[in-house]
């Protein structure tokens, strides 16, 4: 075993550590998709729509009680975004995926 050079397993096992959470990582897509028009005011229905993007980008491939849990601690989070444009909402987003780690 040469002890110069990284273990594959400690290196993935640390990847997978810094990793966002899977409810995380929805609210930062979701905030992505709120991002391509940041002037636009926020409504229930762009929320909606960036919010189904996400899931089916993260949650979609994951069994169902991952997807449910994950998408539970997401929605748990949820800031209040009324009365904003998209580009503060995305950034509230940001905010509590960072919160929710």
């Amino acid at each position: 075993m040469d002890l110069t050079q990284p273990n594959p397993t400690d290196e993935a096992l640390r990847r997978l550590i810094d990793q966002p959470s899977y409810g995380a990582q929805v609210l930062i897509v979701t905030a992505r998709m709120l991002e391509l028009d940041p002037t636009e005011p926020m409504t229930n229905r762009a929320g909606g729509m960036a919010m189904n993007i996400a899931v089916d980008a993260i949650l979609k491939p994951l069994p169902q009680v991952v997807r449910d849990d994950s998408f539970e601690r997401a929605t748990r989070v949820l800031p209040d975004l009324t009365g904003i444009t998209r580009g503060e909402a995305a950034l509230r987003l940001r905010a509590a995926a960072e919160a929710l780690g």
